[in-house]
């Protein structure tokens, strides 16, 4: 984010700041007033400039923009350069002697006053812009055209703006997953038939605090969904009871969680899909999730297609990292894909070969 803020406004000198510099042809009355306007003028462009050059970085990485940071860049950052930045200086000169808690004080006051500026602009309408996940595509493209825009110096920089512009499209269109998996198994987001997410034992989860609730946090934060980890509505639609939880995905599939054996002969029937730290029966019919795959892969993002779900783990099936060798038995296809699962039993209409002859 740095590196982008500095090089847009390394652009913005090269391409018309000097412009807004007084020259000696001016009265002096004319450069009294143009130092005004060119310091008042300066600090709104670069500010406008260095947060719509970190913009792509702050939504893939937090998930959300803040549009009116130019309004607290202009309200806090004159205080910045005149008070907490020289008082901070001259309190590290004057430590040596003892006299620098006077600087710290003035320090403090600037300091203040920048918390008082943040809590007053987040608590503004639409003061925070949250933006769904998306993949690392469209945050190259973005990357390529800051770099045209911030480099080239020939009208061809401007293409620069087009790729921003496909890679904001790109950002809009990016499918959200259909079924969130912890690395651990215990937390299970699906995506409900009102397009959110809901949350298998998200209230455990959340009494819980700690790593749990900070998950929730995040998964609800990459959704772009306002909530809180502690909503009650995160667990409409879920229903739990000792022996594991079910909902019913979007799709219209039955999504299971099965802590104890009990409850996997059901699920094995009516599921689509089974997540479980249990040995699942032979023959089970659902497609299975277990604690050897969860080890094997991780935390898990799941999204349908026409063959089943479509997995995207944090350790993907055939990559191999430093830090993350690969299985050698482990096929791509099979740890990416989830094979369709089998339909409920249909009932054969067929009529018997008794009720046949009785007929004739």
């Amino acid at each position: 984010m740095s590196f982008a803020a500095t090089l847009g406004l390394v652009a913005l000198v090269q391409i018309g700041m000097p412009a807004l510099f007084a020259t000696p042809d001016h009265t002096a009355t004319a450069r009294v007033a143009l130092w005004g306007g060119r310091e008042i003028t300066m600090l709104l462009l670069a500010s406008l400039v260095a947060g719509l050059a970190t913009t792509p970085y702050a939504a893939f990485h937090f998930h959300r923009v803040t549009p009116y940071g130019v309004i607290a860049n202009l309200a806090a950052m004159p205080v910045v350069s005149a008070l907490v930045m020289p008082a901070g200086l001259l309190g590290l000169v004057a430590m040596p002697f003892g006299f620098d808690g006077l600087f710290w004080a003035i320090m403090g006051v600037g300091i203040d006053w920048m918390i008082a500026v943040t809590q007053w602009v987040a608590a503004l309408p639409g003061a925070v812009g949250r933006v769904p996940a998306f993949g690392i595509g469209p945050l190259i493209t973005a990357s390529l055209g800051i770099i045209l825009l911030g480099l080239l110096r020939t009208p061809l920089r401007w293409s620069g703006v087009a790729m921003l512009l496909l890679a904001a499209v790109w950002a809009a269109r990016a499918p959200q997953p259909d079924i969130l998996i912890s690395g651990d198994g215990r937390n299970i987001g699906i995506r409900g038939q009102d397009g959110r997410l809901h949350l298998m034992h998200a209230a455990r989860a959340t009494r819980e605090g700690g790593r749990d609730a900070f998950l929730l946090r995040e998964w609800l934060a990459a959704d772009a969904d306002p909530r809180k980890s502690t909503d009650a509505s995160l667990t409409a639609g879920v229903s739990c009871d000792d022996h594991g939880c079910v909902m019913q995905s979007a799709g219209g599939v039955l999504i299971a969680q099965a802590l104890k054996p009990e409850a996997l002969a059901d699920d094995c029937d009516r599921a689509a899909l089974i997540v479980t730290a249990r040995p699942v029966p032979v023959g089970c019919a659902a497609s299975v999730i277990d604690a050897e795959r969860l080890r094997r892969q991780g935390a898990m993002a799941l999204r349908r297609s026409r063959e089943g779900f479509v997995v995207e783990a944090v350790k993907a099936g055939g990559i191999d990292r430093p830090w993350s060798p690969a299985v050698a038995d482990e096929g791509g296809a099979e740890a990416m894909i989830l094979a369709r699962p089998s339909m409920p039993r249909a009932i054969d209409a067929t009529p018997s070969e008794a009720d046949l002859q009785a007929e004739e």
